[in-house]
């Protein structure tokens, strides 16, 4: 009989039980302990030199590897259905340290137009200073064209910060694999919850942490996870450019992923009932979100996503624009203005000004933002409560 962590539908008991190091003691702390140390000692030089070259055998240095972040990064590898994780300090030094653990100058990635906007900045303004060449692709298909014999990796988002655009993972991995490239998934707007790319072909997955996973607001971090042989490129990079996961945060983030799919299912389902009741209303002009029937994605978004499932986060566009947009975000009276999302408080922020400032108005448009965009980031209120917050707001635009 399969035990309960193990079927692919316990996430909740996955959640709960994460992998435990063995101690060889009796008995052991129910809860992850703090390992608040950045230099760990030996008895000998012999067993310090065997631990520098084999880190499977122990720790010395916490920019390294540190017990608690460890323990953080399989926990989530195992929700993924990864051999391996690794932990970092942000999802941006996670997603910086995967792409150049595997790009160097003259390699080509080919990325999803519609991106986080820091993701974009580091494709756009920072690898090119590398030499390393950048394509855009809105589709498998235009993916498939923009391949070239010097492609290495395929990035995509698996619902797209902020325009919720759902990615084909099955098919990208097809193409990536093709041509000898590496498919990496950035989840944070999923989490396994929601989606799980591993097991639809692709290489990487990557989360900021600080985001869902964490949830509640008061944590900063990253993990990537896949393959063993993947990740020890990640891991010797990431030791090298020193992004490393601190251990309180570590345990914040652990301690979060324990209610992540109880959080994330309730703000799945309040998101749904958000969506649809902004959508009817006369003073919103667009709704983004996959689980609307007219969403363009919302046929693949029921292939791709789990069940039922189609995201925490909603975008709205008021009428009226950018002006239109800060009125509302300040008449909400349940909603954070604030910058992240995942949280238990329902976010609300200015896309253009906030997330995607970096971008110019051409790269905003051809990232199909509008200048009057709001994400909302659901929270944990009632969604009676949520509703009636919002259309308070827009009656008042």
């Amino acid at each position: 009989m399969t035990p309960a962590h193990r079927r692919e539908d316990a996430l909740q008991t996955r959640a709960v039980h994460p992998p435990a190091p063995e101690t060889g003691l009796l008995g052991r702390a129910s809860a992850p302990p703090v390992h608040r140390t950045a230099t760990f000692t030996f008895d000998s030089s012999d067993s310090f030199a065997t631990v520098m070259s084999d880190h499977t055998r122990g720790y010395a240095y916490s920019r390294i590897d540190n017990p608690t972040s460890d323990a953080f990064a399989q926990a989530v590898a195992g929700l993924e259905g990864g051999q391996d994780g690794q932990p970092f300090a942000s999802g941006m030094a996670a997603i910086t340290t995967t792409l150049l653990a595997f790009l160097s100058a003259g390699d080509h990635v080919v990325a999803q137009r519609r991106l986080y906007g820091g993701t974009h900045h580091v494709l756009t303004r920072v690898l090119p200073r590398w030499g390393i060449g950048v394509s855009f692709a809105d589709s498998p298909q235009e993916a498939a064209a923009a391949m070239t014999d010097t492609t290495r990796l395929v990035w995509c988002e698996t619902i797209s910060n902020p325009t919720l655009r759902v990615a084909d993972i099955p098919a990208l991995a097809a193409v990536a694999h093709a041509g000898g490239a590496l498919l990496a998934v950035d989840s944070t707007f999923a989490t396994p919850v929601v989606c799980r790319p591993l097991s639809m072909g692709a290489d990487l997955v990557v989360h900021s942490a600080t985001k869902y996973i964490g949830g509640h607001s008061d944590a900063t971090g990253g993990v990537v996870v896949g393959e063993r042989e993947h990740l020890d490129a990640v891991r010797a990079l990431r030791t090298d450019l020193g992004g490393s996961l601190a251990p309180d945060e570590a345990f914040l983030l652990l301690r979060g992923l324990q209610t992540l799919p109880l959080r994330v299912e309730r703000q799945n389902r309040t998101a749904v009932r958000l969506a649809e009741g902004l959508a009817v209303h006369r003073a919103v002009e667009r709704v983004e979100y996959p689980g609307l029937p007219g969403h363009p994605d919302h046929a693949l978004a029921e292939a791709v996503l789990a069940s039922g499932r189609f995201g925490g986060v909603v975008t709205l566009t008021p009428r009226g624009g950018k002006e239109a947009a800060l009125r509302l975000c300040d008449s909400l009276r349940l909603c954070h203005i604030v910058t992240s999302l995942g949280g238990t408080a329902t976010g609300v922020s200015h896309v253009a000004s906030t997330s995607h400032r970096q971008l110019d108005d051409d790269a905003l448009t051809a990232a199909g933002i509008a200048p009057g965009a709001v994400r909302v980031a659901v929270g944990l209120e009632d969604p009676d409560d949520l509703l009636a917050d919002f259309h308070s707001a827009l009656d008042g635009l």
